[in-house]
């Protein structure tokens, strides 16, 4: 009785001591403009982002021309961006500048093809198979940091003046950008998505097919797109040294003879190349992989 006794009174003790605690305190968030209307924030924000990447090469192609127009800069070595414009209107008029565009991008779309193919065939292989990785691994990192362009003299003693050292080259550039991806991407499938195969019964075919080629993916279609930059980049090197036309020739020859407002023009004609393309391959790879993530995707409403 008495240890009842005890008992009840300190149960009184911390009942009469519970108003005198901490108070408990509840945490209210109110919706913001995001969540009560995801459709119209993702509008603004995309309008915002538009408007920036709008503006900004915008607000420097006036500086660059007014830099032109006070005498800021020499515009016979930097010409104005109202003078390249009209320069290059021209020479697409008459029909002077579209050879030398048609040429470089039937080296980088050929060179392109033939290098995303081998090296997302090689990645594969060497994510999916430990022993291939062991064996190829070595000798492809040696041959990674050889720079590119070093390799052309053999290319030109194997396939001798003409398109092939160019595709060649790039083709190369191509398959260490996609191999390196590929293989990372495999051998970075998580392993969830590997005991899910196996829970399934999946055999080894089964399990390449359906868990680890879509679940690498994404991020191989990434190393893709970094690749179709690069492509552009190596065949404008390759052009100046063993081609007598394309743009890389364009800008090389042109600067020569000093017309550098053909220079930029060949210049400008890269640059949008090589985005166009670019776009062209994340285009293909959203409609490739509808289950990634997108970075720029409608709001779920």
């Amino acid at each position: 009785m008495n240890g009842e006794a005890a008992l009840g009174a300190d149960r009184g003790a911390q009942a009469d001591a519970a108003p005198d605690g901490p108070a408990e305190t509840v945490l209210v968030r109110r919706p913001g403009p995001r969540e009560r209307d995801p459709v119209r924030a993702h509008r603004r924000r995309l309008a915002v982002e538009i408007s920036l990447a709008v503006a900004v090469p915008t607000a420097l192609i006036l500086l660059w021309q007014l830099a032109a127009y006070r005498h800021w800069i020499d515009p016979r070595v930097y010409p104005a961006p109202s003078t390249i414009a009209a320069d290059g209107w021209q020479r697409a008029a008459d029909g002077k500048l579209w050879p030398d565009v048609w040429a470089t991008l039937q080296r980088v779309i050929a060179g392109y093809a033939v290098g995303t193919a081998a090296g997302y065939a090689v990645g594969l292989l060497m994510g999916a198979v430990r022993i291939v990785r062991a064996a190829l691994e070595p000798l492809l990192d040696a041959l990674y940091v050889v720079p590119k362009l070093a390799l052309l003299p053999v290319f030109l003693n194997m396939f001798g003046l003409g398109e092939g050292p160019q595709i060649a080259l790039v083709a190369t550039t191509v398959f260490f950008f996609v191999w390196i991806s590929t293989m990372a991407a495999v051998m970075g499938v998580a392993e969830g998505y590997r005991e899910a195969g196996q829970v399934f019964g999946a055999g080894p075919w089964q399990m390449f097919r359906h868990v680890l080629l879509p679940a690498s993916l994404p991020q191989v279609l990434v190393g893709m797109r970094v690749a179709a930059g690069v492509a552009v980049l190596v065949i404008v090197a390759s052009e100046q040294i063993a081609a007598d036309n394309g743009l890389g020739h364009l800008i090389f020859d042109s600067r020569a003879l000093f017309q550098n407002d053909v220079m930029f023009v060949g210049i400008v004609c890269v640059a949008v190349l090589g985005v166009v393309f670019s776009e062209l391959v994340r285009f293909v790879g959203r409609r490739l992989t509808p289950w990634a993530p997108r970075d720029r995707g409608r709001p779920q409403s």
